[in-house]
Order: structure tokens, then sequence, then C-alpha cells
């Protein structure tokens, strides 16, 4: 069937047909792009040759570029952060900790530790000024920094709400507003990865997460709403969404709550926990030019737990 463009003028017309006929339905293709229409902001070589002709390898490098994680001083932020360096990025880490569990000096590139605090603005305004002064430049942020409550509903009192909203949506919001505006004054373009959960797609076994799980559905959210605002700066805005991860929080629940650690590796179709290994590879791809058409998009990484359960 030949391709037809609807034009604005032509929607009267067409609202007279049928919505059941043939002849109602249009198949857009490149070739029915508006040449009125105003171009976004791809980089000039994308629109000039039709993609990035480099090899994979040279894309999935993050050489030159300076990321920055927040909540990196443990844990699946601190994995990021060693992957990061391992791909060649230089990194910024951000946490509340004295200092990471990990000696940054042995990553082989330029890495600083700031203790930071994500719920106030005016302490992470001067640590995002203090790394475009250390580094010159911000190329990507990652918002790991985040806070967990399980308990039921009825038990969650005002502050714990308060102070779940504050770290994992504030926190999250603010760090990739100051990262954007640095990529905005760059003129760079860039990536923000902000870290959901899989509680924000559905409840857990044996957990109570009410107010961490909309925390997360709002980090979501957010995702969407910034990737389609930021895209005209080729500023690219994704999310990953973690299942049961081991990390120092999941492991005290080996001796404290040993039902719910079971679940952990039984609950996922896969049939085992999650390492923070596992969540990097998507991280690093979102971080690197490989993803340059990537945006609005969520990872889970559930070991299959997003797609449903097999009876055990």
């Amino acid at each position: 069937m030949p391709f037809r463009i609807i034009r604005p003028q032509s929607f009267r017309a067409c609202s007279r047909v049928p919505i059941f006929a043939p002849r109602a339905f249009s198949i857009h293709s490149p070739r029915c792009i508006d040449s009125r229409a105003p171009s976004q902001s791809a980089p000039a070589s994308f629109r000039k040759n039709g993609g990035d002709k480099r090899s994979l390898s040279d894309r999935m490098s993050l050489k030159g570029k300076t990321t920055v994680i927040t909540g990196g001083a443990r844990g699946i932020g601190l994995s990021l952060v060693e992957a990061v360096a391992e791909a060649g990025g230089n990194v910024a880490v951000l946490d509340v900790l004295e200092k990471p569990q990990a000696d940054l000096s042995t990553l082989g590139v330029e890495a600083h530790y700031y203790r930071t605090d994500v719920t106030n603005m005016d302490v992470l305004e001067k640590t995002f000024r203090q790394i475009q002064s250390d580094f010159g430049r911000i190329d990507n942020c990652v918002t790991a920094a985040g806070i967990v409550a399980d308990k039921s509903f009825f038990d969650h009192s005002w502050d714990d709400c308060e102070k779940l909203l504050k770290v994992n949506v504030l926190g999250t919001f603010f760090c990739a507003q100051l990262a954007a505006k640095a990529m905005r004054d760059q003129d760079s373009g860039g990536s923000l990865v902000l870290i959901a959960s899989i509680a924000s797609h559905l409840a857990l076994p044996l957990q109570r997460l009410p107010m961490y799980g909309a925390t997360k559905g709002a980090v979501r959210i957010m995702m969407k709403q910034l990737a389609v605002e930021l895209a005209p700066l080729n500023i690219r805005v994704n999310t990953v969404s973690p299942g049961f991860i081991r990390t120092d929080m999941t492991e005290l629940c080996a001796t404290q709550q040993p039902e719910l650690y079971s679940v952990f590796s039984s609950a996922p179709p896969i049939g085992r926990i999650g390492e923070t290994t596992d969540i990097t590879g998507a991280v690093h791809y979102l971080l690197s030019d490989a993803s340059s058409y990537t945006t609005g998009a969520d990872i889970p990484i559930t070991g299959g737990l997003i797609a449903g359960r097999i009876a055990n």
C-alpha cells in the first residue's frame, strides 16, 4: 500500500473516515518525514555520514570522559566506579561516608572522592563546582545514592517517608540537574543514568516497601520526563532497575532474616542472587557513545523476576 503523509490540515477530512477502514491507516517511514520539521541537535557527524563509524570498542570506551557517581563509596555505586575506571573514564565519587571502601588511587585514572550530602542543595552545588574545577568538565552522571525502609505501610512515619523522598527523589533530581547544567554549558551532550529498582515495577516477596517503591517509581517517571526535555541538548537519560543484588546490606539478611535471604536466590527465574557486576555492563553501555540512540529507557536487571516467578 502506498505511503501517506498526514498533514495537520488533513486531520478534519481524515476524521470522517471510519477508523477501521484500511485507508484510514498510514505507515510512517523515514521517507515521509516533513522536511519543514526542525532537526534535533544530534552531533553533526551523525547527520552528515549517517552514523558513528568507529569500532564498537572505541564507542564503548569512556576515555577522556568524566563521570560523577553518587553513592559511590560502597555497594553498587562502588562497582560502577571501578567499571568506569576500567573503561578508561575519570570518576568523581560522591557519598556521605567518611571514605570509600576501596582505594581510588589504584584505579589507574583520575579519581577524586567528595564527601557530600545529596539532601543538602548548598553542599551539592559546592561539590559540583569543585568537580568542574578539578576535572574541567562533566560528561556523565550516575545517581546511585539511595536508602531503603522495609516496614509495613501502617508503620511508616512521616520522618521515614520524608527521608526516603529527600535521598531517593530530591537527591536524584538535583544531582541530575547539576550535572545536566554542566553538560549544557559545555555544549557537549552527555548521559544521565538514574538507578531505580525492581520495587518500582512490582511488590517483592517477603518485603514491604511501599514508600521505597514509590520513590523509585518517581525516579523512573522522572527519567522519562527528562529524556524528552533534554534530548535537544543531546543529553540522554535512562534508568536501570536492579533486582536482588548482593551487597553488604543484603548480606546482613543472611543472619538477620534468613528466610528473606533465601528468596533472593529462589525467586528470580535464573536461580541466583545478582552481583554488582551484573549491573555494570548495562550502565557502562548507557554511559558510552554506543548508546547514542538510547534515551528514555529502563533496563531491568532482575534475573527474570521482572517477567514472573517459577514455582519452587
